[in-house]
C-alpha cells in the first residue's frame, strides 16, 4: 500500500508578549492545502500551530468553530473545517513513567518518533499500524488498529489523556479514574475536544522476525482462517481479488530467547518468498521492513514500512471495513464476487484481524474482527461508484467502516452499528454543547439520517 509523503508545514510564531503570541498563532496557508494522500483539499486555509498547551487553550477558546488536525492521514473529511483547524505538531514531549510502565506523549508525536525512544529505554508498544508516520493522538482517536488476532487496536493502549474543552479549560482523564466514561472518550473522533497529551501502556521491549509467503488459496480460509491469522504475532494477507487467492502472506513473529524459530518452506500451500517483496506486486521493496526471517526490534518489524523511509509512489484512496472474524470467510467470498469491478481501480487489498475491545466507537467494539482494507488508485469517481456495491455485499455482516477512510454508507446504518451511539452523542453534548468541534462529517454520520 503506497503512502505519500506527509506535507510538512512550518510556521514562525509572532514575537512579543505571550498574549500577543497566542493571538498571532494563526497561520494562513495556501488555498490548496491537502491531506497526506492528496485525495481531498481542506475547506479552510486557517491553521493554528500552538507551541504550548496554554496556546492551545487560548486558540480553542477564541474560535467559534475549530477542528484538530493530526498527521493528515485521514482520507475523508473527519478533520475538515470551513472555519479553522489546529495542529498539535509542536506538542512533541515524551515522558516515560518507569514504575507505572506508561509513556505520556504530546499530541503531535508520531509513532515513528515514539517507538525508537521507547525501545532505547527498554519498552515497547503492543501494536503498530502499517505506517509509522501517523500521530499517536490521531490514530487512537479514530481506532486505527495495527494487526493481530490477540492484539487490541492502538487505542486499547490509552491509559489517559489531556483534553482542551470547548471553553478552553483543560481536563485530565484516565482509565483508572473515569471508568466506563473513559471507554467512550478514547475513540473520540475529534468530537470532544483537542487532545494535548496521551498516556499509553507499555510492554518490555522485544524482537520480532518477518517471513513472507506467496499464493495462498482462499479455499484454505474456509476451515483454517483462525489458524492462519493466529500463526504469528501479526499476520496480513494481500490480494488483488483475482484467481481466488492471497498474493502474499506476511507473518510477523516474536523472537523468543534470541531465536526466530523455523521458517518452513510452505504455509498452507503458499510458498516462502525467496526475495524481499512489496505488498503491491512489482513495486520496489526498499521501503518495506525486513523480511526473510531476519530478527530485529519490534518497531522495525510490526509496521510494513520502515520508520526512516516515507514510501511515495503516487496518490491513493483508502477504504476499510470491519466484519466479525467468525464471518470473515463469508465476507471475503461476498467481496470476491465484485472482483472484476474492483481490480481495475485497486492497488491492493489487505486482510487483517484485530481483537475485540470495549471502546464505544471502535470498529472492533465487542467483537473480534477482520478488517478488509482497500488501497485504491487515485480514481475518485470510479472508487465512489464501486463502494456502494462493496458495502451492499458486506451489509449482512454488519460491516463497520473505518472512521478515517472513504465510505458511502448511509448514516442511519452507521449509527445502528454502534450499541453505545446514543451515549457517545450525549458525551458530545456534554463536552461540546455548542458544537464547536462538530463539522459536516460528524453532523452527517453521527446525527444525520
Amino acid at each position: 500500500m503506497d503512502k505519500r509523503e506527509f506535507i510538512k508545514t512550518s510556521a514562525v510564531v509572532a514575537a512579543g508578549s505571550m498574549f500577543s503570541r497566542i493571538l498571532n498563532a494563526e497561520l494562513t496557508l495556501a488555498a490548496h492545502r491537502t491531506n497526506w494522500a492528496g485525495n481531498l483539499e481542506y475547506s479552510t486555509d486557517h491553521l493554528y500551530l500552538p507551541a504550548t498547551v496554554e496556546e492551545t487553550q487560548a486558540n480553542v477558546k477564541a474560535c467559534a468553530k475549530i477542528k484538530a488536525l493530526g498527521a493528515r492521514h485521514s482520507f475523508n473529511r473527519i478533520a475538515d473545517s470551513k472555519a479553522a483547524q489546529i495542529s498539535p505538531v509542536h506538542l512533541d514531549s515524551m515522558e516515560i513513567d518507569q514504575a507505572a510502565r506508561t509513556v505520556t506523549v504530546g499530541a503531535g508525536v508520531k509513532y515513528g518518533q515514539l517507538a525508537p525512544y521507547l525501545d532505547s529505554h527498554g519498552f515497547a508498544l503492543h501494536n503498530l499500524a502499517s505506517l509509522p508516520h501517523v500521530s499517536v493522538a490521531g490514530a487512537c482517536a479514530t481506532a486505527t488498529h495495527g494487526s493481530g488476532s490477540r492484539n487490541g487496536n492502538l487505542s486499547t493502549a490509552v491509559a489517559g489523556m489531556e483534553l482542551v474543552r470547548a471553553d478552553g479549560s483543560l481536563v485530565s482523564l484516565s482509565r483508572k479514574k473515569d471508568g466506563a466514561k473513559f471507554d467512550g472518550m478514547v475513540v473520540g473522533l475529534g468530537a470532544l475536544g483537542v487532545q494535548t497529551k496521551v498516556t499509553l501502556d507499555l510492554l518490555p521491549t522485544f524482537q520480532a522476525a518477518q517471513v513472507v509467503y506467496q499464493d495462498l488459496s482462499f479455499d484454505r480460509l474456509e476451515t483454517h482462517l483462525e489458524e492462519i491469522f493466529a500463526a504469528g504475532y501479526s499476520v496480513s494477507l494481500f490480494t488483488d481479488w483475482q484467481d481466488h487467492r492471497a498474493t502474499q502472506v506476511w507473518i510477523k513473529r516474536k523472537v523468543e530467547g534470541g531465536a526466530a524459530g523455523g521458517c518452513p518452506g510452505e504455509f498452507f500451500g503458499a510458498k516462502r518468498a525467496t526475495e524481499k517483496l512489496h505488498p503491491i506486486t512489482g513495486h520496489d521493496a526498499t521501503p518495506c521492513t525486513e523480511q526473510m526471517g531476519i530478527p530485529g526490534p519490534w518497531y522495525e518489524r510490526l509496521p510494513h514500512f520502515k520508520m526512516a523511509f516515507t514510501p511515495s509512489s503516487g496518490n491513493e484512496i483508502q477504504t476499510e471495513y470491519f466484519v466479525p472474524r467468525d464471518k470473515g470467510y463469508e465476507a471475503i467470498l461476498a467481496v470476491e464476487q465484485l472482483k472484476d469491478r474492483i481490480t481495475p481501480h485497486l492497488f491492493v487489498t489487505e486482510l487483517r484481524t484485530i481483537a475485540a475491545d470495549d471502546l464505544w466507537m471502535s470498529m472492533a467494539y465487542q467483537r473480534p474482527s477482520m478488517a478488509i482494507h482497500f488501497t485504491w488508485k487515485p480514481e475518485a469517481e470510479a472508487v465512489h461508484a464501486v463502494l456502494p456495491l462493496i458495502e451492499k455485499q458486506l451489509a449482512p455482516f454488519g460491516a463497520r467502516p473505518h472512521w478515517a477512510k472513504v465510505f458511502t454508507m448511509d448514516p442511519a446504518r452507521i449509527q445502528g452499528l454502534y450499541p453505545e451511539m446514543a451515549e457517545f452523542q450525549a458525551l458530545m453534548k456534554e463536552y461540546d454543547p455548542a458544537g464547536k468541534f462538530r463539522n459536516e462529517f460528524l453532523d452527517l454520520n453521527l446525527f444525520g439520517a
